[in-house]
């Protein structure tokens, strides 16, 4: 004889589950498109060696766990839009608001140098 879940406990299970999955989530919420194309930069800026891998690697890693992607993507954008000319890219550049935003991942990329290249040895 099989036992059955009730259909209300099984929907609020899922809903817990869903719920709680965000929890587990949040240090690898950057696509993988976006790890490949941090981890072969920051390789082609220290080196081609297995050792810069694993420390670019774990860099991401690091920085990951500080800043949620959406917060990456915000200033990655910001970085980008600075690199141009013009009255738009005058705006990205004397913007409090963006400041802080390119702050916050410079602290970040601080945080996991300190982590991955000065900690180890």
């Amino acid at each position: 004889m099989t036992r059955r879940i009730p259909e209300a406990l099984a929907a609020a299970m899922l809903a817990a589950a869903m719920l709680a999955a965000p929890a587990f989530a949040d240090d690898n919420d950057y696509p993988t498109d976006v790890r490949a194309d941090y981890v072969f930069g920051c390789m082609a800026a220290n080196g081609q060696t297995r050792e810069a891998l694993e420390k670019c690697s774990c860099s991401l890693d690091a920085l990951a766990s500080i800043l949620p992607y959406d917060r990456y993507v915000q200033a990655s954008t910001i970085l980008s839009m600075r690199q141009g000319i013009g009255q738009r890219t005058a705006a990205f550049k004397s913007t409090k608001m963006f400041d802080d935003k390119v702050a916050e991942l410079r602290r970040a990329q601080a945080e996991a140098e300190i982590r991955c290249y000065r900690g180890a040895s």
